[in-house]
């Protein structure tokens, strides 16, 4: 999935939002909130993906006079992001917390929305790149998910293309293991309850 002309379009309205234009700034917002909302909750969960993506945006109006549009304002953005994401899971490290039935309600009310009929195959899907190393899973997400090339993935993480073209593929190879095995043990699991 190629954003060639839709990261121009994004890098051109984040350049007028640093000149102080609001409707630049709504119209950026706008054209890459859904990306970041992804990114951030496969990355820390979708319970937290919204305060997580407001806090990329912060960080992001806070550091928008200093962008000079020298990569894509949506690869910028997602750096952002990632960096948003591991100031949180540090600050859960340090200080875990349990999560209370409201939030799995949320959850679950989010994921059945619009996708009733594939529900088991979201949720099967979700553990699966839930369980995927996490540099594997942040290299995956970017580039299979959110549809970022390789070069933008490794300048959103920060490591060389060729760690991103193993990662994704030690991912993929992991999610196709877990696929199998997943497979293999429904049947019997349906065996035992006969």
């Amino acid at each position: 999935m190629s954003y060639g002309g839709d990261d121009e379009r994004i890098t051109a309205l984040a350049l007028a939002a640093r000149g102080g234009d609001r409707a630049a700034t709504e119209a950026f917002v706008a054209a890459t909130q859904r990306d970041v909302v992804r990114f951030v909750a496969h990355l820390a969960g979708h319970a937290d993906a919204d305060d997580l993506a407001q806090d990329t945006y912060l960080r992001a109006m806070r550091a928008l006079p200093a962008f000079e549009g020298r990569s894509s304002a949506r690869t910028w953005l997602l750096a952002i992001a990632r960096h948003t994401v591991v100031d949180h899971l540090r600050t859960l490290a340090r200080r875990p917390r349990s999560a209370d039935l409201a939030d799995w309600a949320a959850v679950a009310d989010t994921a059945t929305a619009g996708a009733a009929g594939r529900f088991d195959e979201q949720i099967l899907l979700t553990r699966l790149i839930a369980g995927l190393d996490p540099d594997r899973r942040e290299a995956f997400v970017a580039t299979q998910v959110l549809g970022l090339s390789y070069v933008e993935a490794a300048e959103v993480i920060g490591c060389p293309i060729g760690t991103i073209r193993s990662r994704v593929a030690r991912a993929r190879d992991d999610l196709a293991t877990a696929l199998d095995d997943s497979a293999t043990a429904a049947p019997r699991r349906h065996l035992r309850a006969v």
